[in-house]
């Protein structure tokens, strides 16, 4: 019996996504708000978001959310991460379907992980609410590169579901049962990605990176670890593989967004010349109202939001975090 996925986004990564679970032989419909969108996707392609790139067969597309919906083994949740309440609050969501979720960010006001939005709102048991995180550039995926991911969720069976519908020759699905840890890192590493782009467009070396996204885990293990996330979740895939592919391709938008502030542009110049915002810029609130609540000291998250709300410049950060106070290198 095939599998039936339901897609809802036709962002980059939700689309590249959507090709997966079809080249694994999975019938997919995505949802998309905008009837361009849809139409695009129902011809063969998505110009708007990964252009030129041919969708395989098996994929279709509707600007109904109960038409894609409609008895999905699978739901795939890839809209931007601060509109999933507002999006399921409208839906009505497969009692039986597994959810998995493509948003890497934190909720702000409640500070809720995604996965948690999905239980509340969803009605979703947790049993059926996977994660799916790990070095996951879109266009890479969708060019058919070879990849791998992490399937997160607390039912093992669940996880290796949702992994045999979307493994591929090029894209290879790991499972764990560690949700807290896989979504912390998705969400973490995008507001590392800001730093590290900032110190890329104020002309730093690797060596400046390469200390900042260290660190940066080191900052994320903390806040995941206290918050009951296995330490071994962040030396894997979605861990470090996913900070280094963000933190460092220049196809990632929260590294290029960071990498234009570097360069003296102002949050409202960098939307207005790329027309779009990177999930770090929001999320970079939500992430340090968390670790506050968890009384966990992010200095890197900390720096970040405040040159994103204009307190500080690209140049201040870096003093701020050269000058804290020497200490032992740990987590």
């Amino acid at each position: 019996m095939s599998t039936t996925a339901a897609v809802m986004g036709t962002g980059s990564w939700g689309t590249a996504f959507a090709a997966a679970l079809a080249d694994a032989g999975t019938s997919v419909t995505m949802w998309g708000r905008r009837a361009d969108s849809v139409a695009q996707i129902n011809a063969g392609c998505n110009e708007d978001y990964l252009p030129g790139l041919p969708l395989p067969a098996g994929i279709s597309a509707s600007t109904d959310p109960a038409q894609a919906l409609a008895g999905a083994d699978i739901v795939v949740l890839a809209v931007p991460s601060q509109t999933l309440r507002a999006n399921l609050s409208g839906w009505t969501l497969p009692s039986t379907a597994a959810v998995v979720s493509l948003m890497k960010g934190v909720e702000l006001g409640t500070t809720k992980r995604m996965s948690e939005v999905i239980m509340e709102v969803g009605g979703v048991d947790v049993e059926r609410v996977v994660v799916v995180s790990g070095p996951n550039l879109a266009k890479e995926i969708a060019r058919k590169q070879p990849a791998a991911s992490v399937v997160a969720c607390s039912d093992p069976a669940t996880a290796e579901r949702v992994a045999a519908a979307c493994a591929t020759g090029y894209f290879r699905p790991y499972f764990n049962h560690d949700v807290v840890g896989t979504e912390l890192g998705g969400a973490v590493k995008n507001v590392v990605a800001l730093a590290v782009g900032m110190a890329e467009g104020m002309g730093m070396g690797d060596n400046t990176k390469a200390s900042i996204i260290t660190r940066g885990l080191a900052e994320t293990a903390r806040l995941g670890v206290r918050l009951g996330a296995d330490p071994a979740t962040f030396m894997g895939l979605a861990g470090v593989g996913d900070l280094i592919a963000t933190c460092m391709s220049p196809l990632s938008r929260n590294r290029t967004f960071g990498e234009n502030l570097g360069k003296g542009m102002t949050v409202a110049e960098v939307i207005e010349v790329t027309k779009q915002t990177a999930e770090g810029v929001k999320s970079c609130h939500s992430v340090l109202d968390l670790a506050r609540q968890a009384e966990v000291e992010m200095p890197i998250a900390e720096a970040v939001t405040s040159v994103i709300d204009g307190q500080r410049t690209p140049e201040e950060l870096v003093d701020l975090l050269m000058s804290r106070t020497r200490k032992h290198e740990r987590i």
